[in-house]
């Protein structure tokens, strides 16, 4: 990936958070699914709708096209990473070649102006580009929509170590008093966690290396920093625009929220991590449209008149801009997916304890950030809020061994 793409991405990325993460509310959003689909107008468009597309990509809009082309290709060579992108348009829309040409192979199919068959075709793409994790559409279709633009991106990578997971209760902060599902783990690699100074305070950062390319990193800020600050905190410390240092050169103490450093005696001379999170699920759908300044799509969006010659002879412009975005954090692994689409229309014994090492502990056990980063390039993938944990649910065990019995006597029946 092209290092200009890259932070180009990144900085939309964190000037999203500013405005998609708000206090009490978790959310889930990725830039990295909404760049492309800018770049591809901005390289149709002309005029304002031209010069604000650019403005929100930050690269001209003259090499919007080739960067989105190369940014989706690299995207989908990611291993456990899919990417995808498709275009719809109604079939007496005429396009223009070069811009046509520029979409991957097979990527483009047609609208029925039937409103429900449309809907059921597109809700089927989203479906099968994202494995069934989102279904459905996030664009409003009818008989007056000429042309759908979306991206899908869909994320799946498992632990390189799993979490132990087990009923904590929380003691104290926003989630003091409730019983929710634990994640837990040690590691004798102390600078899996760092602490950034940023302006608005220090930020604890947890990374969780997945068996991709691409690792999941947990951002913790003070108790009174508002999440939105934190989280472009952590998108500063990630993409290395601010330094960080590991748990391994930090003083003993709490160098960083949620973070202790001090010493242990043990059998071995190996440091410990000990690390203490929760499972989290969060869900959003986000409309581009209510934050147009910030996507370029102020004049764009404009009825009155087209602006993408470049697409097609006939007057467009933008109606409809959504994402809908989900993201699951587990002990073995993580998830994430997101749809991206844009409208247009007309207008044991006792060991010997011989050693002293440097123990970390780190809790992520209230409200809290979470990105996901491409290894090797610093692309920032999904970014989010945790404003919940998932509860922990007590099984019933009776139930399930009926279960199994009345299972198990229908197997001896057939």
């Amino acid at each position: 990936m092209k290092t200009k793409t890259v932070r180009a991405v990144n900085a939309l990325t964190s000037s999203w958070a500013e405005h998609a993460v708000v206090p009490g509310a978790g959310t889930a959003f990725t830039a990295a699914g909404v760049w492309p689909l800018l770049a591809l107008l901005a390289d149709g468009a002309e005029g304002p709708a031209r010069t604000e597309l650019a403005a929100a990509l930050g690269i001209p809009a003259d090499t919007a096209a080739e960067a989105a082309r190369e940014l989706l290709a690299a995207l989908d060579g990611v291993r456990g990473l899919r990417a995808a992108t498709g275009l719809w348009t109604r079939r007496d829309l005429p396009l223009e070649k070069p811009w046509a040409a520029g979409l991957p192979e097979g990527a483009h199919g047609f609208l029925t102006s039937d409103e429900d068959a449309d809907r059921k075709t597109l809700d089927a793409w989203a479906a099968d580009r994202t494995g069934g994790l989102i279904d459905r559409m996030p664009v409003e279709v009818d008989e007056e929509t000429l042309l759908v633009l979306a991206s899908a991106l869909t994320l799946r990578l498992r632990w390189i170590q799993p979490f132990w997971d087990c009923p904590t209760r929380i003691d104290e902060g926003p989630w003091a008093g409730t019983q929710v599902l634990g994640l837990s783990r040690s590691t004798g690699l102390l600078d899996r966690v760092r602490v950034a100074q940023a302006p608005t305070g220090p930020v604890t950062l947890l990374e969780v290396v997945g068996d991709g390319g691409v690792d999941v990193h947990l951002v913790l800020g003070e108790p009174q920093a508002l999440p939105a600050q934190t989280l472009q905190a952590g998108i500063a410390a990630v993409t290395r625009a601010i330094p960080s240092t590991g748990a391994s050169l930090l003083p003993e103490g709490n160098p960083g929220p949620g973070l202790h450093i001090g010493q242990m005696l043990s059998e071995a001379p190996q440091h410990r991590l000990n690390i203490q999170t929760v499972a989290f699920e969060v869900e959003a759908d986000h409309d581009l449209l209510d934050l147009r300044g910030l996507f370029g799509l102020q004049s764009a969006s404009d009825a009155r008149t087209g602006h993408f010659p470049g697409i097609s002879s006939s007057p467009l412009a933008v109606t409809s801009a959504r994402q809908s975005a989900l993201a699951r954090f587990h002990a073995e692994g993580f998830e994430a997916a997101a749809v991206t689409a844009i409208g247009v229309a007309a207008g044991c014994a006792m060991p010997r304890l011989k050693y002293r090492v440097r123990r970390a502990r780190v809790a992520f056990h209230r409200p809290f950030g979470f990105l996901a980063v491409h290894r090797t390039s610093r692309l920032v993938l999904a970014a989010g809020w945790v404003a919940d944990a998932v509860p922990h649910v007590e099984r019933d065990h009776e139930a399930e061994e009926a279960e199994a019995w009345a299972n198990s006597e229908l197997e001896e029946w057939d």
